[in-house]
């Protein structure tokens, strides 16, 4: 759809392109002196403040609130409005709201991370399941593209794709080993269908923690860490003119007062440049660099929160301030169904309360995620 045609609102009601990657504004990259030595706060957690007390970080789904879910499911189906017409004006959820609201500022403003359990998609099927799963999305955030495709509804599943190929592959469509990483959005949400039969389990950190551990442990990591020295690779997911990577830092700083510490993060994309620095066209990891990101894993797997999605869980986390992974996993033999999480990414602006990025789209309603070109939104509803 060419940007100059009429955007129709029922079907984008939140506007067509996200706007993408972006490397940060030079004036707000700051120099490792003006960052904090230690951060305090919610935002700062420990697996063990978490591990034995779950009550902390799940919530079951009530019967109400089921019902609520399908009631606004079933209206939404009914009018058969295109499932990337989802809005919050569409999909009322006028008890449920009020926790989703809570909810929103603790994924934004605290730990950063909530796990749902009893969400039925067994009895829904994966049609209604998603829209309500996306209907739920929308109190927390305003969809993203996740890929050059302009998925706004993911899907995580073995595609058979070659994970060493980390130049071109995406490693959600593989069954390989996630490391530590954030994702190109605010918030992500992740609704177990089928699970694996081994392995795929999801683990945590508060990266907050990660670096009060650095600045003690190995503060010249940190400050690595903080330095405009990375290239992130872009897979060929650009759009016509634009550079195939972005240099940028790991770690920076909000903008404002009271600036706190923000991690964009995924060793993939820095991995996976070499046909590049091969090329002499961009430097090569430095010595520095490589023992940088070797050992912020080895410190997220230190201070790790192990979880498990069951069918009809629903993970969110922040990706501001949450770093996450995922095993390496074994799906089980035809007929049975591979294992299948459908994926949200959800931008929160700054005038809506979100973090005040160095980016020049932080007051953007759809701001971060993946635009090529000008490919509209799309929600399918199984991986393709």
């Amino acid at each position: 759809m060419a940007l100059t045609q009429t955007i129709p609102i029922e079907i984008f009601p939140d506007g067509l392109k996200t706007t993408g990657q972006h490397p940060p504004l030079a004036e707000h990259i700051h120099p490792f002196e003006k960052f904090p030595t230690e951060i305090t706060g919610p935002t700062v957690w420990k697996p063990e403040d978490y591990r034995d007390n779950p009550e902390k970080w799940t919530h079951r789904f009530t019967e109400a609130e089921i019902d609520e879910l399908s009631f606004a499911a079933d209206e939404f189906l009914r009018k058969k409005i295109p499932m990337t017409g989802i809005s919050k004006n569409n999909f009322p959820l006028p008890t449920l709201s009020i926790r989703l609201h809570s909810l929103r500022s603790d994924l934004l403003d605290g730990k950063g991370f909530i796990l749902f359990k009893g969400f039925p998609v067994e009895k829904w099927g994966n049609h209604k399941s998603a829209i309500a799963y996306m209907g739920l999305g929308t109190y927390l955030g305003y969809f993203v593209s996740q890929n050059s495709r302009g998925h706004v509804l993911g899907h995580v599943k073995d595609l058979g794709e070659d994970p060493t190929q980390i130049d071109s592959v995406r490693i959600y469509r593989t069954n390989a080993r996630q490391f530590f990483h954030a994702d190109d959005s605010d918030i992500v949400g992740l609704l177990c269908i089928h699970r694996a039969r081994e392995g795929g389990e999801s683990d945590l950190v508060s990266s907050h923690h990660v670096y009060n551990v650095l600045a003690k442990e190995r503060p010249d990591v940190l400050k690595t860490l903080t330095e405009p020295i990375w290239y992130f690779d872009r897979k060929g997911e650009t759009s016509k003119g634009q550079e195939e990577y972005i240099k940028t830092s790991v770690v920076y700083l909000e903008r404002g007062e009271n600036a706190r510490v923000y991690t964009k993060w995924d060793p993939y994309y820095v991995r996976s440049l070499t046909r590049f620095s091969d090329a002499g066209i961009i430097p090569p990891l430095s010595a520095a660099q490589v023992e940088a990101l070797e050992v912020l894993e080895e410190t997220c797997n230190r201070v790790k929160l192990h979880m498990i999605l069951e069918v009809g869980d629903i993970q969110f986390l922040a990706n501001s301030h949450v770093l996450h992974a995922r095993t390496a996993y074994v799906d089980h033999a035809p007929p049975t169904p591979r294992r299948h999480l459908m994926r949200l990414w959800l931008a929160t602006p700054e005038n809506e309360g979100g973090w005040k990025l160095p980016f020049w789209d932080s007051n953007e309603k759809k701001r971060g995620g993946i635009q090529v070109d000008d490919q509209a939104p799309v929600a399918p509803l199984d991986a393709e």
